[in-house]
């Protein structure tokens, strides 16, 4: 599983402004009458969008919650959960091989992880062997492929100056792909459907200066450009969104199963 080389502070700053807001959604569209089951796993939980979600909801409701653990290949993410939220069990791990025994937990959740899993056929497999009979395994990831996900505005700039350039949407990403995972993993009653946020943006620059120190494929891809063409693409974008104030409105597809027994 593909592990991020940033600061949790900056992928904050880059895409925790949307993946903060969708934790709550995902969750109401998982978890029944937005409770939290007594054990739950956050499968790369990043630096802990989920993970703040699910403790915030525990401590709202008072919930008899006796563990609440989380994974990442990342080292400064898994520091990053571990400073934020002592209580939380952290460890450094990948999906494809998950440091727990069967049968741990009564739910195991991924947030906008699958797509990012080296055989997210192996990292499901391993959410599903960590889960009880009868527990809750979930997962969300943007669309990508529908062009609907937060970073959809820029690829599509970068496709539009320079044709075939853009990154190909990654397994999880399209509608369709985790129902297909779920169902080939065993699951039962599994469910896919649209969940999605707004974003409100002041200006354009309020949305743009996270991009200046951006990670993963949009980190990849203006590191391989010249500064004349980073300022090309920004002005680009400038004209398409305006000055602002503007919105984004990101999807993403949410799956969800049970284990069977």
């Amino acid at each position: 599983m593909a592990a991020f080389d940033v600061s949790a502070e900056t992928y904050d700053r880059f895409m925790g402004r949307f993946s903060r807001p969708l934790a709550p959604v995902f969750c109401d569209a998982v978890l029944p009458g937005g409770g939290v089951p007594a054990s739950v796993l956050d499968v790369g939980c990043g630096p802990g969008a989920l993970v703040e979600e699910l403790s915030r909801r525990c401590t709202a409701a008072g919930a008899d919650v006796r563990r609440l653990a989380a994974v990442d290949p990342a080292p400064t993410f898994v520091a990053a959960v571990a400073d934020r939220h002592p209580d939380v069990e952290t460890l450094q791990a990948g999906a494809e091989e998950l440091p727990f025994v069967d049968d741990e937990f009564e739910a195991t959740l991924a947030q906008l992880v699958v797509h990012f899993m080296d055989d997210p056929a192996a990292g499901v497999a391993e959410m599903v062997r960590v889960t009880r009979p009868g527990g809750l395994v979930a997962a969300c990831v943007w669309d990508h492929g529908g062009g609907r996900g937060p970073l959809s505005p820029f690829w599509s700039a970068v496709e539009s100056l320079a044709p075939g350039t853009a990154a190909a949407p990654s397994t999880g990403s399209s509608g369709g792909d985790l129902e297909r995972l779920w169902r080939a993993a065993g699951l039962a009653a599994v469910r896919e459907e649209r969940i999605g946020v707004r974003v409100d943006f002041t200006g354009f620059e309020q949305w743009w200066a996270p991009f200046e120190r951006a990670a993963g494929s949009v980190r990849a891809y203006l590191d391989r450009l010249e500064p004349s063409e980073v300022a090309r693409l920004r002005d680009f974008l400038r004209t398409r969104l305006g000055e602002g104030p503007f919105a984004v409105e990101a999807e993403a597809w949410c799956v969800s199963g049970q284990v069977p027994g």
